[in-house]
């Protein structure tokens, strides 16, 4: 895991987040994704400067928004930096499913 997914993980594993239950490095379909959470079919991704504007990982995200998931992304920056901004929008999407990502 890269820094900020591990310093992510270290908020997200045991229930320690609002209760929530996440996986990591989880299998869906052909893909891993870096966190998920099953119950609001949320995968939530951790990305470097090398995923701007990345056609793969739109690619990737249709075909996981097909397959009933929502993808949330955010760079290694936000979670370096602003870790409880992170977790307060991860919180949110679990709790409404009706909210999208907004890339």
């Amino acid at each position: 895991m890269t820094e900020a997914e591990n310093k992510l993980w270290q908020e997200l594993r045991d229930r320690r987040l609002d209760r929530i239950k996440f996986r990591r490095q989880a299998p869906i379909g052909k893909y891993v994704a870096d966190f998920v959470c099953l119950e609001a079919r949320l995968i939530i991704e951790i990305d470097g400067s090398q995923h701007a504007d990345s056609e793969s990982d739109r690619i990737r995200s249709a075909e996981l928004k097909a397959s009933g998931f929502r993808v949330l992304r955010f760079w290694n920056d936000d979670v370096v930096k602003d870790l409880d901004s992170v977790c307060d929008t991860i919180i949110a999407y679990v709790r409404d499913t009706g909210l999208l990502p907004w890339r």
